[in-house]
């Protein structure tokens, strides 16, 4: 093998490494946080989350926030409702959305306003079926206020 074939083998696998964080099959994928206006105290942050093994997302922290919880949001007749969620279950070989339209990371307690174009810090906690837990982390960009999901990530 040519050094330049090693060289860019070595970059790929870096790259393949470091592009999503994820651990022992759990991958986090398109993480984004909507900004906020002044005095605003809470936003929502959304992703997407796969693994190969069961797993439960189990909690989340962020500095910018005093207290991250998944939300469910659904709708009871005409009336929205929304509520936390213990724990989320991400199925074997599944995928578990976190999106404007149903389940979501609710960031409470803001310390500060978040602005488009910076990037917030996620911890998200997750434990397997055999107990194990394990922290991933990730940084997500904050949009604008009135953007949706879908589009460029």
């Amino acid at each position: 093998m040519s050094p330049v074939t090693l060289a860019r083998r070595c970059a790929l696998t870096i790259l393949l490494a470091t592009s999503l964080p994820s651990f022992a099959g759990v991958v986090v994928s398109d993480p984004w946080v909507r900004g906020t206006v002044p005095a605003q105290r809470q936003t929502a942050a959304y992703m997407r989350i796969s693994s190969d093994r069961e797993v439960r997302l189990a909690g989340a922290s962020s500095p910018v926030a005093g207290s991250a919880l998944v939300h469910e949001m659904r709708m009871d007749g005409d009336v929205m409702r929304m509520r936390p969620v213990d724990s989320l279950r991400i199925p074997a070989g599944g995928t578990v959305v976190l999106d404007e339209r149903g389940l979501h990371l609710m960031l409470q307690e803001l310390r500060r306003p978040l602005q488009p174009g910076e990037r917030v810090e996620l911890e998200l906690r997750f434990v397997d079926t055999a107990g194990k837990a394990e922290l991933v982390r990730i940084s997500a960009p904050v949009r604008p206020l009135g953007a949706a999901s879908g589009g460029t990530h």
